[in-house]
């Protein structure tokens, strides 16, 4: 039960009310706070509002700077089920002698999702723990933990002693308000004389505009706080106060080390479980509409289904457990590391039909209309040349690669002059030494920097029609994350930017799909120029694609209308009928989830 310490630890600050009192100063009250505002290019602001309206706009603006006050699991239902995994979440609570909130009242569950209210115990033993399962139709392999917050912190500042501070970056803060730890690598500035086990307020530097219009947070790493006016970014501080923790170093020690946690929160403005090793395998933290896009795809057993913008691979494993570990998921991405990390996930949930691929997903059709097919039999001398190209092509043996006997390899030689012929007729020369290499690599097996998992395969591209069915969890503006602290950087153009790259993404997609298969796109952004306008895109374009109803559906309508940029060009939205077969989640809405976006395409017979 080791592992159950952090989500332990995190779930009991959860339960603890922090008490607040009235300071003796009001600057007391208005600095150490948690209230940050998001300050948008006013051209942008100007185009969400004409989308949203003012009011709405603000809300959404608001709840961005916080995050969700409810953790999201999935459950690997291939190995366990939502039922046995609460009761091993309240397993590693009891085990720890968790009683109920220490001001003697009950916690009660959010109603969001729970279909009534989750009492699990009795007695003097758990009362009441906000952990539960889903109750919305088909997704009963999602499983709620509730947190808590916002908080009113008392730090312990008297009026005429400044604080032990300790400044984390943007990122750090974010992560913060999450769950996490603050590491030492997110550690910005510190107060002098900072000793391990002294408690300290936690605050963050959020980038400011400078006089160059670029965009920085005015101190270098390392930066010593004196707790006054004079310190950097001190009065943009105020209302950035995100927890107060111990220091598990010293201030020497978090400017040295390069890893490791430099302060334990102990008490957070909002409190949410860490999951970290808890469960491994059985469970994947996930937010609740991503989990849902796999759900809105569909994917069946036996079918071919691609992924084409796989990392970090929770869509690409929710898929997969949906198929019931039957067919073949492809997930690519164009970043080796990230492939890198789908594998290692796929592993960790004991899945086998995920095959991985380095590609840009914008050029994931092969420019050759061929495709070699690895199950159907062929002569020797046909598996012997695509074996070859596979290894040609790749950094490492594929592991698809068709499988060469000892006998085939050994009797290469004789039909090396064939091959390097027939393979000379296809434009490609490869010399008898390059081939005999090749067939000894095949014969004697991968080299130890060879084995399986160590390199990640490069993939050219897959022929047109050769999918089932396709996601494209596109790459955005992600201005529906929360919680987030910054969106400065963002312009009318950077946004049209994003929209313009879906598109050609998009065009991708519809190429791979087969007719009568069914393409989902998804986003994370608050950005109608990224979801409704592609969708508009989608269906001027391609008269061949419809619109699909989507299941489970609980996210709220998508946006009606156009607008008209500065500079004359119109953005076209949905239009009436339209709306209700999208799926938009609202971050300030009950479900109180990020800002994300569904749209489900049925495809018809292509036109040749």
């Amino acid at each position: 039960m080791k592992k159950g310490w952090p989500l332990l630890r995190s779930i009991r600050s959860s339960f603890v009310t922090t008490q607040s009192r009235t300071h003796s100063k009001m600057d007391h009250l208005e600095r150490y706070n948690y209230d940050p505002t998001l300050h948008w290019n006013p051209q942008v602001e100007e185009y969400f509002i004409k989308a949203y309206g003012a009011d709405h706009f603000s809300r959404i603006s608001k709840a961005l700077t916080n995050p969700s006050c409810y953790s999201c699991i999935r459950v690997n239902t291939l190995k366990s089920s939502s039922d046995a995994i609460i009761q091993k979440l309240l397993a590693i609570l009891e085990e720890t002698g968790l009683k109920c909130a220490a001001d003697g009242k009950s916690i009660t569950t959010n109603h969001r999702f729970a279909g009534g209210m989750g009492v699990f115990g009795d007695g003097d033993a758990l009362q009441k723990i906000p952990i539960y399962k889903c109750q919305i139709p088909g997704l009963e392999n999602v499983v709620f933990v509730d947190g808590s917050g916002p908080h009113t912190i008392q730090y312990g500042d008297a009026s005429n002693k400044p604080l032990k501070e300790i400044v984390v970056s943007r990122k750090c803060a974010e992560a913060v308000l999450r769950g996490a730890q603050v590491f030492v690598p997110g550690v910005v500035a510190c107060s002098a004389h900072v000793e391990k086990g002294d408690m300290v307020a936690v605050s963050v530097a959020v980038e400011q505009p400078s006089l160059d219009g670029k965009w920085g947070i005015g101190m270098t790493r390392g930066t010593v706080l004196q707790g006054l006016e004079t310190d950097p970014l001190y009065l943009e501080r105020n209302g950035l106060y995100i927890g107060q923790g111990t220091a598990m170093m010293s201030r020497a020690g978090i400017f040295r080390a390069s890893e490791g946690i430099a302060v334990e929160v102990t008490n957070r403005v909002f409190s949410l479980p860490s999951f970290n090793d808890v469960l491994e395998g059985e469970i994947f933290l996930q937010n609740l509409p991503s989990i849902i896009t796999a759900h809105a795809l569909d994917p069946q057993p036996g079918e071919r289904v691609l992924d084409m913008c796989a990392a970090p691979g929770g869509k690409t494993t929710a898929i997969a457990i949906l198929m019931k570990d039957e067919g073949e998921v492809v997930a690519v991405d164009r970043s080796h590391n990230k492939v890198m990390n789908i594998q290692k996930l796929a592993a960790e949930l004991g899945l086998t039909c995920i095959t991985t691929y380095k590609l840009d997903a914008l050029k994931a059709v092969s420019r050759t209309n061929q495709s070699v097919d690895f199950s159907s039999p062929h002569c020797n001398e046909e598996k012997l040349k695509a074996a070859f190209a596979s290894l040609s092509s790749s950094e490492s043996p594929t592991e698809n690669a068709p499988f060469v006997t000892m006998e085939e390899a050994n009797g290469c030689a004789t039909h090396d002059e064939n091959v390097t012929n027939k393979m000379t007729n296809q434009g490609i020369y490869h010399s008898k030494a390059d081939i005999r290499k090749n067939a000894r690599r095949l014969k004697n097996g991968p080299g130890r920097s060879h084995c399986k998992g160590a390199k990640v395969d490069n993939s050219k591209g897959f022929p047109p029609n050769s999918f089932d069915r396709v996601l494209l969890d596109a790459p955005c503006s992600a201005l529906g994350l929360r919680p987030r602290l910054f969106v400065g950087e963002e312009t009318i153009e950077s946004l049209r930017h994003h929209g313009n790259y879906q598109r050609k993404m998009f065009d991708q997609a519809v190429k791979l799909v087969r007719p009568g298969g069914v393409i989902v796109y998804s986003t994370c952004t608050i950005n109608p120029g990224e979801n409704e306008a592609l969708v508009r895109y989608a269906l001027n374009r391609y008269t061949f694609l419809s619109l699909a109803s989507q299941n489970p559906r609980i996210g709220g309508p998508g946006l009606l209308g156009h607008f008209e940029f500065y500079d004359g060009n119109v953005e076209e939205w949905l239009r009436p009928g339209e709306e209700e077969l999208v799926q938009r989640f609202d971050p300030s809405s009950p479900l109180d989830t990020i800002g994300f976006f569904i749209a489900k395409f049925n495809v018809g017979q292509k036109h040749t």
